[in-house]
């Protein structure tokens, strides 16, 4: 008699058994997750651009006939400040004026003003700097306007820049059109300012600015100095008044035989 179609044997159940034992048995595989690797910004360095002084004095000596005027002075000067420049009569203060300005050679170390090199070519700097000295350097049959307008004229001042210079002094008025020769000390002293505030100067060089000035001539030229070193000037003055041109200084320095010998806080 032949088993029925629709049952098994206990042969074939154990092989049913066997297979889903060993099935069991396979080990599946652990599928990891895919980890991204974490990409890190590139931080790249913050670079400081580099900051030139306006001047930069190292050993110099200048001479006057035979006498050295500048004895191994050194001096830095940054764009902005407002450096007084002190000492006694012959100290070499008027000496390093000009001396910034191109018109003294270096006879020894180096002299960098508004990144020329005075040494290679103290010419290069002259139309880039101002210089106010004892005298005022004005044409004495010319107009006060016309005396700023000539020296706005190096450098391209366009008359409104003209105008501004002349109402900066106080000359804006009926002053404008009178001749220099016919002017008070105090009034050339302005106009020779104003010419200065034309030549829009990258580095101005005063010295003894406020001497014959009247109180509201003194006031006018602090302000405008210190427009002109919030404009981006840099301004040394060389003064007996330590009162009136140490309140205005963000710096002072004394000069002595020709060095700079001690830096005042």
């Amino acid at each position: 008699m032949q088993p029925d179609s629709g049952t098994s044997s206990a042969e074939d159940r154990g092989w049913s058994v066997s297979v889903c034992a060993v099935m069991d048995s396979v080990v599946q595989p652990v599928v990891q997750p895919v980890v991204q690797p974490v990409v890190q910004p590139v931080v790249q360095p913050v670079v400081q651009p580099v900051v030139q002084p306006v001047v930069a004095l190292v050993d110099v000596v200048a001479v006057l006939g035979s006498f050295p005027a500048l004895a191994g002075a050194s001096l830095t000067v940054n764009r902005g400040e407002i450096l007084l420049l002190r000492g006694p009569n012959g100290a070499g203060k008027t000496t390093l004026l000009r001396l910034c300005a191109g018109l003294l050679p270096v006879e020894r170390g180096t002299a960098t003003v508004l990144g020329c090199d005075l040494v290679a070519d103290r010419t290069a700097v002259r139309n880039r700097v101002g210089l106010l000295g004892h005298s005022n350097g004005l044409y004495a049959d010319l107009t006060v306007a016309d005396n700023v307008r000539f020296w706005g004229a190096t450098v391209g001042a366009t008359q409104a820049e003209i105008d501004d210079s002349l109402t900066r002094m106080g000359l804006s008025n009926r002053l404008a059109d009178v001749q220099v020769a016919r002017l008070s000390a105090g009034q050339r002293r302005r106009t020779a300012l104003a010419c200065l505030v034309a030549r829009r100067a990258e580095l101005w060089l005063l010295d003894e600015p406020h001497a014959g000035l009247d109180a509201m001539g003194r006031d006018d030229l602090d302000v405008t100095l210190r427009d002109a070193t919030a404009a981006g000037a840099t301004v040394i003055v060389a003064s007996h008044e330590l009162e009136r041109a140490g309140a205005l200084a963000t710096r002072v320095v004394e000069v002595v035989g020709g060095q700079v010998r001690r830096v005042a806080p």
